[in-house]
């Protein structure tokens, strides 16, 4: 049920300069995906509802926050949109924080490509390594992570280690407000 990723985020403002790298390497565009990324209080890893016009699944993941390449152990289990999946999880666990975005999808064979505007955060690229059937190992999904990173001449210090919620939550803890929660920023992102 699980597989290995190798991952890396970026900040990216020259989203147009990756697309045409995309492009011109004949990249499989996916489509625009409006994503809700619900996620949820747990005790070890990240459990996240993603809710979207292409994407729809429940996401668990163990992922180090490191900056650059990283591995990533993820299992996916695929949801009808509008369950009550959301509803169950929230009134079990209870959320931690709400991620929205709009999400540019492409894959190049296993590779994977989100260029993404996410609310509150800004702009970023992600590219995922992806070992689905558990046949292509570390090393070569490292290298294919690194063959971008390079070819879209991110710098280190673009290099993001957190996920988009542990931004969130870290712009909450260091906001104006020092009693504002997590699920504050969830509240405020699902209605604004």
């Amino acid at each position: 049920m699980g597989h290995v990723n190798i991952e890396l985020k970026a900040r990216w403002a020259n989203a147009e300069g990756i697309r045409d790298i995309l492009r011109e390497r004949n990249a499989d565009f996916r489509g625009v995906d409006h994503q809700i990324d619900t996620y949820f209080k747990v005790n070890h890893g990240r459990l996240k509802l993603r809710e979207g016009n292409i994407e729809n699944c429940l996401v668990y993941y163990e992922r180090e926050n490191q900056p650059g390449p990283k591995q990533s152990t993820v299992s996916l289990f695929p949801v009808s949109p509008g369950s009550a999946l959301k509803e169950i999880l929230t009134q079990s666990v209870g959320i931690l924080v709400v991620v929205e975005k709009q999400r540019e999808i492409y894959f190049i064979d296993n590779v994977k490509f989100h260029v993404d505007t996410v609310k509150g955060l800004g702009s970023f690229v992600e590219i995922e390594a992806i070992d689905m059937g558990g046949t292509l190992g570390k090393d070569t999904l490292l290298a294919q992570c690194q063959e971008f990173l390079e070819l879209f001449h991110i710098a280190a210090g673009d290099l993001v280690a957190s996920s988009y919620s542990d931004l969130l939550l870290s712009d909450l803890r260091n906001s104006d407000n020092p009693n504002a929660t997590a699920h504050t920023i969830a509240a405020t992102t699902k209605t604004s």
